[in-house]
């Protein structure tokens, strides 16, 4: 079953991720059920848990209900009968979702008047067949149709497939042995060509290669075949979209790479220095809401819950900075809106001893509800950017900061880590964790064995703290074997540095934290330049001839059939029109400037990491859509901060499994 197409055309605003995921939920899903029945006011939306949650990260309840949607319910609960109401299902195309639906719908006693139905990813003919021949159902449906969006865009320019447990599924003990990671790579698989389907696009698509396929000495394991299986999955996938999707590219649009967490083992451990990653990393969030702390007038406080996300200006501007950084540019927009706001100047001389006059009060009152809403957001990040640095100094994360750098530019060895273990037994368990885990990422050689116990004593880590540490080991991928012959490098008169990363001149020192990089943006580059091995990351599909003369060009000609960017319509929103505002913070540069700067664009580059990124992995896909410009987005199984990183490598030792559990 094909897709409805929403309307189409050349011109309008540059759409990202998310604001396109917006738009198909609501314009192309929910909207398309009132031009079927235009006197039908009021809609029941009924999802099952993972769209619920694809419908949350992309839209607001005030979105939704914008376009006629009065109630949300959960398709697995109980529900009661609306029969002068029409029902919106959308849901995962299963055997229980479309038994339910059919149970709501037949007989005499339907729950609702007429039903629409929109599955997140292509159903089987089983359940197409289920559906029509339902006799009593068919005649009260409005719409079966394939949505074939079945992602999480946790940023405008990143995804998620919610496999919170892929790290364990790929990488643990019990990988080789339960037969489940068949299904895990189809449902990935899926998901993330869902992504290709609203974005219009068609990839060329590079996998990191096993090692068994570039040594034949090298032992075949299922962890290394992964990003193997997982590109031939996609490429399924894609295949039927070519089919039966009308508009979609018959030839590369873009670039694909697939990767996994053992091409990177330090970027979710390391200390990343930028506002975003330390508001996750420190201040124990729960996704993206914060708590604020709000005084009240009595004197007491009250707590608020607020969100940092995208509709956020200042967090826009902030997001990347380094955390020093992002307190002074804080302070100059305070001191900025204070000698910009009228409200605010009255205020102060207000404060100051000074009478009102009549026309001062005139003037406060009509700038108040502006001037009241941008003091909250830049308190908002005053306060948050406070706890932060107050944080840093309590943990003494400066001090460690700089040996975990030191430890992955060659700077610092074994000896500069024990010392420190010595003499700072005050630092947390989680962070003398996260240096022994960096530690290992760089030299596994020495937690062979018994080789590691005594470090991690010194580190007085629990036996649980020490198996973190000891399951680095199911990150590193099997070693081919070396020829003897030649001199080793330990012979070498010039005794080279053990570092984890090579200096880079583009990137800016101005702090001395902020050296390390991701591997991806090396990987990302050599992509770009058409410089990344292909014996190390092979080809699933030989590109057209054409492909590789237009990948880099900076701009999409109008003739060419297959553009780079969405075909989608190109309504511009209310949502998503330009703020403006002349409060002294005038929103990032990014907004304003996002719609010429993309037209301008190459084609897209997506990455996607099988077993979790981070935000520091985010940041370069923002950075290097700069740089290259071209856009990258980054995809993964989940996007985790350090403390669920760590929690979810603990789980990676083999725990007691019965025959039950085992598939013969």
């Amino acid at each position: 079953m094909s897709m409805s197409d929403s309307e189409s055309s050349s011109s309008g605003d540059y759409k990202n991720l998310r604001q396109i995921t917006r738009e198909r939920l609501l314009y192309e899903m929910l909207r398309s059920t009132r031009a079927k029945d235009p006197k039908a006011i009021w809609k029941v939306l009924i999802m099952d848990k993972l769209t619920t949650k694809i419908m949350s990260c992309a839209c607001k309840m005030a979105d939704i209900t914008e376009e006629g949607v009065s109630l949300v319910e959960d398709i697995n609960k109980r529900r009661q009968p609306m029969l002068s109401m029409d029902a919106i299902y959308f849901v995962q195309p299963t055997k229980e979702n479309v038994a339910i639906i059919l149970s709501d719908m037949s007989g005499r006693s339907p729950l609702y008047k007429r039903v629409f139905v929109f599955f997140s990813s292509p159903a089987s003919r089983e359940l197409i067949h289920l559906i029509k021949n339902d006799g009593s159902v068919l005649p009260r449906m409005g719409a079966l149709s394939e949505m074939n969006l079945e992602y999480f865009a946790i940023d405008s320019q990143g995804f998620i497939t919610d496999h919170e447990r892929a790290l364990e599924d790929v990488f643990g003990d019990n990988a080789e042995i339960l037969q489940t990671h068949n299904a895990f790579i189809h449902t990935m698989a899926a998901r993330i060509a869902t992504v290709f389907a609203s974005l219009r696009e068609f990839p060329y698509i590079r996998y990191r290669a096993a090692k068994s396929s570039l040594d034949a000495s090298t032992l075949t394991t299922f962890r290394d075949l992964i990003p193997t299986k997982l590109a031939a999955a996609v490429w399924h996938c894609l295949a039927r979209y070519k089919a039966i999707i009308p508009d979609f590219p018959q030839t590369e649009t873009c670039e694909f790479l697939i990767i996994d967490r053992s091409i990177d083992q330090i970027a979710p451990v390391i200390h990343e220095w930028t506002y975003d990653a330390m508001c996750h990393d420190l201040l124990n969030m729960e996704g993206n809401k914060y708590v604020q702390k709000v005084p009240s007038k009595t004197g007491s406080t009250s707590e608020k819950e607020v969100l940092l996300e995208d509709h956020d200006p200042i967090w826009l501007e902030l997001r990347h900075l380094h955390i020093a950084d992002a307190s002074e540019r804080l302070h100059s927009r305070m001191t900025n809106f204070i000698s910009r706001n009228k409200a605010a100047q009255i205020h102060n001389n207000s404060r100051d001893g000074g009478e009102l006059s009549t026309r001062d009060l005139q003037k406060l009152v009509q700038t108040l509800p502006q001037y009241s809403e941008q003091l909250d957001k830049l308190s908002l990040h005053i306060e948050i950017a406070g706890k932060i640095n107050e944080l840093i100094r309590e943990l003494g994360l400066r001090e460690i900061g700089k040996l975990e750098q030191d430890l992955v530019f060659g700077d610092a060895g074994t000896k500069d880590l024990i010392s420190f273990l010595k003499a700072k037994q005050e630092v947390t368990p989680e962070n003398k964790i996260r240096l022994l885990m960096i530690y290992a990422a760089i030299f596994p050689e020495k937690f062979d064995g018994d080789k590691g116990e005594k470090l991690m004593q010194l580190a007085r880590l629990s036996i649980d703290d020490m198996n973190a540490v000891h399951n680095m080991r199911y990150l590193t991928l099997p070693e081919s074997k070396k020829t003897s012959g030649g001199f080793s490098l330990k012979f070498d008169v010039h005794k080279k540095k053990h570092a984890a990363r090579k200096s880079r001149s583009d990137i800016e020192e101005t702090w001395q934290l902020s050296r390390f990089y991701p591997i991806i943006l090396e990987l990302v580059e050599k992509l770009s330049r058409g410089d990344l091995p292909r014996n190390e990351y092979q080809c699933m599909n030989d590109p057209s001839p054409s492909f590789h003369g237009t990948m880099n060009t900076g701009s999409i000609q109008a003739n060419d059939g297959h553009p780079a960017h969405s075909m989608r319509s190109r309504r511009t929103a209310t949502w998503a029109r330009p703020r403006s505002s002349d409060d002294g913070y005038s929103s990032d540069s990014v907004l304003r400037h996002a719609s010429s700067d993309f037209k301008k664009m190459g084609q897209r580059i997506f990455v996607f990491i099988i077993g979790g990124a981070t935000r520091s992995e985010l940041r370069v896909a923002h950075k290097l859509t700069t740089k290259l410009k071209r856009e990258i987005i980054l995809g993964s199984t989940s996007l985790d901060d350090p403390a669920q990183f760590i929690t979810k490598l603990k789980l990676l030792s083999a725990e007691e499994i019965s025959l039950e559990d085992i598939q013969i």
